[in-house]
């Protein structure tokens, strides 16, 4: 009975061996992975920095483009006075309403 006893234990201390080993695998597995994703994480920040960036170089081009008389981008230019009218009416209405 203590034999068994003993076999038991042994078994059980093995199997805890085992687990706390794979717990210390899994352990440095979660600590790389979470470098990783912290290193992915700033580059895809980077890249929509990027993409805004270019996003914007592109509008400006265009505008620039309607800007210079290129025929493709007159709407575009139409469009932007527009708006740009717009803001000044409403700038103009502003300061007639707070009586200045």
């Amino acid at each position: 009975m203590l034999s068994e006893l003993e076999n038991n234990f042994v078994q059980l201390e093995k199997k805890i061996v085992k687990l706390h080993k794979t717990h210390i695998s899994l352990l440095d597995k979660y600590a790389e992975l979470s470098k990783d994703y912290k290193q992915l994480q700033e580059e895809f920040d980077e890249e929509k920095k990027r993409n805004r960036v270019l996003a914007e170089e592109q509008k400006d081009l265009k505008l620039y483009s309607a800007i210079s008389g290129n025929a493709d981008h007159n709407k575009l230019m139409k469009n932007h006075l527009n708006k740009l009218i717009k803001e000044v009416d409403f700038c103009i209405a502003e300061l007639r309403n707070s009586g200045l």
